[in-house]
């Protein structure tokens, strides 16, 4: 008996969402995949998030949020909405040291972001301070860029930026004190300017809520000279109502 073979027989692969028994690794058993909110369809071209109604795919719609405030990159998209099994998967990546909510993304997030691709960006994580990264042991934004960069064939640049400053948490924040708590808190790696410099960035990280930590990111990305800067998230938090 293979290895593989055995090892599947004493650890069947699970659902990511509810452990029930699935034929592959890294997969959403058929209930969890239909009450997980991806996202399809008609959605705004800077943020990702979905919009009602449908599109025939060559109409740039923008969310209100978006009309609402300066977007320092070209394009946004999003897998998930951040809500249900969506936020499930967030927290069990980001909190419960579950890696394999990264591994399974790879794919959903070459689907979203497939027109991001056909430029050959450089995919950048959302890096971390060093206290936080040195809680957390790993920075969730790194695990899906390498995830999504096997998918797509891409090349993505780990600690291409820096967080020299040490912000607080973002929770309970407008969206203005988010902007103002991220102001000059990302830059480029000085290792790393001349790998920015004259390329497109396509920027990740697992949740986008006002958009200020990609803002942050995009604009260091810019200072370093890249030729622009697109961004993706696992999930978007939609606005109430």
């Amino acid at each position: 008996m293979r290895l593989q073979t055995l090892l599947r027989a004493v650890f069947p692969p699970e659902c990511l969402c509810c452990g029930a028994r699935v034929d592959r690794d890294f997969a959403l058993c058929g209930p969890c995949w239909r009450e997980t909110p991806f996202i399809f369809g008609a959605a705004c071209d800077l943020c990702g998030v979905g919009l009602p109604g449908q599109t025939d795919g060559d109409e740039v719609l923008v969310c209100d949020d978006c009309h609402g405030v300066a977007r320092p990159w070209g394009h946004g998209r999003a897998v998930l909405h951040y809500a249900d099994n969506g936020r499930k998967l967030v927290l069990g990546l980001k909190h419960a040291d579950r890696a394999e909510v990264a591994r399974a993304a790879g794919p959903w997030l070459a689907r979203a972001g497939a027109d991001l691709l056909a430029a050959d960006p450089l995919i950048v994580p959302i890096p971390l301070h060093w206290r936080r990264l040195a809680t957390r042991r790993f920075n969730q934004a790194a695990l899906l860029a390498k995830a999504f960069a096997s998918v797509s064939g891409r090349d993505w640049l780990a600690d291409a930026l820096i967080r020299p400053r040490h912000t607080v948490s973002q929770d309970g924040r407008d969206r203005e004190g988010r902007f103002a708590n991220l102001d000059a808190a990302i830059r480029a790696h000085p290792r790393h300017v001349a790998r920015l410099a004259g390329r497109r960035v396509l920027l990740i990280d697992d949740v986008m809520t006002s958009g200020a930590t990609f803002s942050a990111a995009a604009q260091a990305c810019l200072r370093a000279g890249a030729d622009g800067v697109d961004v993706i998230a696992l999930a978007r938090v939609a606005r109430d109502g």
